[in-house]
């Protein structure tokens, strides 16, 4: 199985269901990869400003993170232009994608082309 997590909750919001959003997406990535599936891990929207909060030693969430952080495939660059989170995604190491060229944008994660490969979705 091909299972593609997109994270674009924003944890500005400060919320518990942000935080409970993230780490439900990166336990599904755990379980996903402990059980032998394929499994990438993609930051869209206001997601991309988690890479920055999730590799503090902090957060909550930080080992869930690096345990999965070996199938993390990037984030939307265009997302993060707009959000204010390019700096933080690239300190962070997580490439910044932009496979899908849309006009007015640095360009943005293809989303569509993990479904014509195949990949299943799951949007948190």
């Amino acid at each position: 199985m091909k299972t593609a997590i997109i994270i674009m909750s924003d944890p500005k919001s400060g919320s518990e269901e942000a935080l409970g959003r993230v780490f439900n997406a990166l336990a599904v990535a755990a379980e996903s990869k402990q059980k032998g599936d394929e499994v990438a891990v993609v930051f869209n929207g206001a997601g991309t400003r988690w890479p920055a909060e999730l590799t503090k030693l902090t957060h909550p969430a930080n080992g869930l993170y690096n345990a999965v952080r070996d199938v993390v495939q990037g984030a939307s660059c265009g997302c993060a232009d707009v959000f204010g989170a390019k700096d933080g995604v690239e300190a962070c190491g997580v490439p910044l994608k932009k496979d899908n060229a849309l006009a007015g944008t640095s360009g943005l994660l293809s989303l569509r082309q993990y479904m014509v490969d195949g990949w299943k979705t799951i949007v948190f």
